[in-house]
């Protein structure tokens, strides 16, 4: 006995109606800016963290280094003395060793240097700046100045580069959603 053709075509048509209510995931169409809710080693006040997870161009030495990220923390006006809110710091997290130099102080009293990393940045594709940030405690973070932290708010691409601890170059880049609440959050004139 021949299967009639419009039996078959019935069978397709039900099959292909159970695969097209099984769409896959879509992916996110644009990062966005992490929020946390964190308080200091004393808990003497909280704090928010806004994230940006960025990546790679040029990855470091260490596997472990995973994605680098950037972190500023503020107190929000609703939370702090400030209407508007308070800055606290922003950080480029690598997570690998940096290259440390040693910079003299401006003013010597002894024999200081403070150490830093040697880093070059543009926003929007502008003509590269240098720059030496200070180096977090870890060493494999740098405080990012709050002038350059405006600039990267404003932008929407931003490329850093540095030197990891063996003196390999690490390129990163950051794709920056819109930034306002970040700015109105920690006081931060951004736009």
């Amino acid at each position: 006995m021949k299967p009639s053709p419009l039996l078959l075509l019935a069978s397709l048509a039900w099959a292909s109606c159970g695969f097209a209510q099984q769409s896959p995931p879509q992916p996110q169409s644009a990062q966005a800016w992490q929020q946390s809710q964190n308080s200091d080693a004393a808990r003497t006040y909280t704090y928010q963290r806004f994230t940006l997870v960025g990546k790679f161009l040029t990855p470091p030495h260490d596997p472990a280094a995973n994605r680098p990220a950037l972190a500023v923390d503020c107190i929000p006006g609703s939370s702090s003395h400030h209407p508007k809110g308070k800055f606290l710091a922003a950080n480029l997290l690598v997570g690998s060793g940096l290259k440390i130099v040693y910079v003299e102080p401006e003013e010597v009293r002894g024999t200081s240097y403070y150490p830093k990393v040697a880093v070059r940045y543009n926003a929007d594709g502008t003509k590269d700046k240098e720059d030496k940030w200070s180096v977090g405690a870890d060493k494999i973070s740098a405080a990012i100045p709050k002038d350059a932290l405006k600039e990267f708010l404003r932008a929407h691409r931003v490329a850093i580069n540095l030197d990891d601890d063996q003196g390999s170059q690490v390129a990163m880049q950051f794709d920056l959603p819109d930034a306002t609440l970040v700015a109105h959050s920690c006081n931060v004139n951004g736009h």
